[in-house]
């Protein structure tokens, strides 16, 4: 049998590859920029109050996903320092990227006198949607994956050849969880903006960026299990799990928190644009 896997690279600008994904990952930050804008103005905020925050948020993401992914897997990193530099051999996490972008937005929200909360139920379905967009920018450069499967197996699951073949990895045919987290993190997507949509006001300020941390950090505790690439704490400790758990126990306890203070339902907190935290 001759499989025939995807090319990672798209095309050669200058001699230089352009890997597929990183056209995946743009443009799925571009599109969640876009979205996230137009449901600012609908929401009463500017929608360059979403680009500026992008303009240094964008860059401190990736340069958080880069150090939290080098923090927990240093030793390759001492023995050979400029690979530190080198994010074209891949080495981005998305955990950290979230941890630095978040740090941003506390000071940009309370330097522009922004409701916090406001911003983040904003943007938070749309970065659901970029992280189901960026996982196939996984599958482009053939990583993570998860471990051993059959063939027959993948059959099963009814998934389009390109799939099957691209999931041939060092001799073995592996689970295809960039493709279970896309899925869930779509799902989510979709699920969150009908709610918004249709069930208005059963959401507090907020919810909807608690909905998001409980429903990503749900599916990505399990996923993480399933993955043969992950960062480990100590021992048998998953970083992503460790604070998928943290990040889900810790949403709820903020939601029940906020709901003890009487928080303003959603509808009622789109006409406030004073930082709140």
């Amino acid at each position: 049998m001759i499989l025939s896997q995807v090319n990672r690279v798209a095309f050669e600008l200058f001699g230089l590859p352009v890997y597929w994904y990183a056209l995946i990952i743009v443009s799925s930050i571009i599109l969640a920029m876009y979205l996230s804008s137009r449901e600012a103005q609908r929401v009463g905020m500017k929608a360059d109050d979403v680009y500026d925050f992008m303009l240094i948020g964008l860059p401190l993401a990736f340069v958080g996903a880069r150090i939290y992914y080098i923090i927990f897997d240093i030793q390759p990193y001492l023995a050979d320092p400029i690979q530190i530099f080198n994010i074209r051999a891949g080495g981005l996490a998305i955990y950290g990227g979230l941890i630095a972008g978040g740090a941003w937005l506390i000071y940009f929200c309370y330097k522009n006198y922004i409701d916090i909360w406001k911003f983040l139920d904003i943007a938070a379905p749309n970065v659901l949607l970029a992280q189901a967009i960026g996982r196939w920018g996984n599958f482009m450069n053939h990583e993570a994956f998860g471990g051993k499967t059959t063939l027959d197996f993948l059959q099963q699951l009814h998934l389009p050849k390109f799939i099957i073949e691209n999931m041939y990895i060092d001799g073995f045919y592996r689970q295809p969880t960039f493709l279970y987290e896309s899925l869930w993190s779509i799902t989510g997507f979709i699920l969150i903006i009908l709610l918004r949509k249709y069930r208005t006001s059963m959401f507090k300020q907020g919810e909807i960026a608690l909905s998001y941390c409980i429903w990503y950090s749900f599916g990505r505790f399990f996923i993480e299990g399933m993955r043969t690439d992950s960062l480990y704490l100590f021992g048998s400790i998953r970083v992503s799990q460790l604070l998928s758990a943290i990040l889900f126990f810790g949403a709820f306890a903020v939601g029940y928190y906020r709901r003890k203070q009487n928080i303003s339902d959603y509808t009622r907190s789109l006409g406030s644009n004073e930082f709140i935290i």
